[in-house]
């Protein structure tokens, strides 16, 4: 299986390949890639991913690519990781014309494409997610970013990459954690997606993992979920690219306000970004019951998936830590989405989702977790 999609995102055009296997020649790597490897390329890859990338990259002969391994985790989303990619990049010779590959997780793509994106003011990006979560989000649209005082993602640049590789065999070795986290993703995804297919197909790929020990898929089983996901995300980028238009891109945050404060609350590594998405959905369907906008039925249904894969739902992670619930509510009512000095929340309707802005109601209902 080997499909092409192209988007355009404003003034980018970014083509992504879903294909089953990378292949270890040069010619084939290049016409995967959609970049001439006889020039200067920077490969960034962290500690999990170093060797899958030596083993495709250090293969080839006659090329000059530098591998370059960053520490594992989000601690590494910062300006000290920006400026080392930076660095390297000047020391192997890139210029602007030159591309930066990010292969890796979320955070090795966001790094990638930050730096890429201020490179001689933008030098050429080509992303190869490794993990499902970023498959089915992180590396699609153009989001970059580090997180700076304490805030996810505070620094960042709209930087589309213009070729995206995603390949089933690079999850081979994923542990069920990261299996857990992409699943996060792609339910967000069909939640938002206003044909409920997309969410009644997923109903029967849980009902099929419960039968089995382990949530590990097969590349026919995950493979059409991927392109499902690939497809909303760009269609909806497609139109709002920078996040400029009301219920546009932004419907994409939906789980991320409330994900993003419960990971800003605890400690690094005592939950995934997947893990507090999914809690943020769970919480987002609550004030959509609360706001009488989410229907009962659909709330249900939505949480009852959530409960299936075994993503927390409930408000433990808060009140078993007081000062990770002050936390929580400070970084929350400060999150970066703010509009005109507003908060706005994403909450599932009867088909796809709505955005709402900040009132007492809602106020009220943060104070309460």
């Amino acid at each position: 299986m080997s499909n092409l999609f192209h988007f355009h995102f404003g003034s980018y055009s970014s083509s992504v390949n879903i294909c089953e296997t990378i292949p270890r020649s040069d010619s084939g790597l290049s016409g995967l890639l959609g970049c001439d490897l006889s020039t200067p390329a920077l490969v960034v890859c962290d500690e999990n991913t170093v060797s899958l990338a030596r083993d495709i990259f250090g293969s080839l002969e006659g090329i000059r690519i530098e591998v370059l391994p960053l520490p594992a985790g989000e601690k590494i989303k910062n300006w000290l990781s920006i400026e080392k990619i930076l660095c390297i990049a000047k020391k192997t010779g890139l210029c602007r014309d030159d591309h930066f590959i990010g292969f890796g997780g979320g955070v090795v793509c966001d790094c990638t494409a930050f730096a890429a994106s201020t490179y001689m003011r933008g030098a050429k990006l080509v992303l190869v997610p490794t993990t499902l979560l970023c498959m089915v989000d992180a590396a699609i649209g153009g989001k970059t970013g580090i997180n700076l005082d304490g805030i996810k993602n505070l620094a960042g640049t709209f930087f589309p990459a213009g070729n995206i590789v995603i390949a089933a065999e690079l999850l081979s070795t994923l542990p069920q954690k990261e299996w857990k986290s992409g699943i996060a993703e792609l339910i967000k995804t069909a939640i938002i997606d206003k044909e409920p297919a997309f969410f009644n197909e997923l109903l029967q790929l849980t009902a099929i993992v419960h039968q089995r020990q382990t949530i590990a898929l097969q590349p026919n089983e995950i493979l059409p979920f991927i392109e499902k996901a690939v497809l909303v995300k760009g269609r909806i980028v497609e139109n709002d690219p920078n996040e400029k238009c009301e219920n546009g891109r932004a419907v994409l945050n939906l789980g991320h306000s409330f994900g993003h404060a419960l990971e800003s609350a605890l400690r690094p590594g005592t939950i995934s970004h997947g893990e507090a998405v999914a809690w943020g959905i769970a919480k987002s369907c609550e004030l959509g019951l609360e706001l009488g906008i989410t229907p009962p039925d659909r709330a249900k249904a939505i949480v009852e998936i959530l409960n299936a894969w075994c993503f927390e739902t409930s408000n433990d992670f808060l009140q078993k830590n007081r000062n990770a619930a002050k936390i929580f509510r400070e970084a929350l009512l400060s999150d970066k989405k703010k509009k005109a000095g507003k908060l706005h929340f994403v909450v599932p309707a009867d088909r796809g989702v709505v955005i709402v802005e900040e009132n007492s109601r809602i106020t009220n209902y943060i104070h309460s977790l």
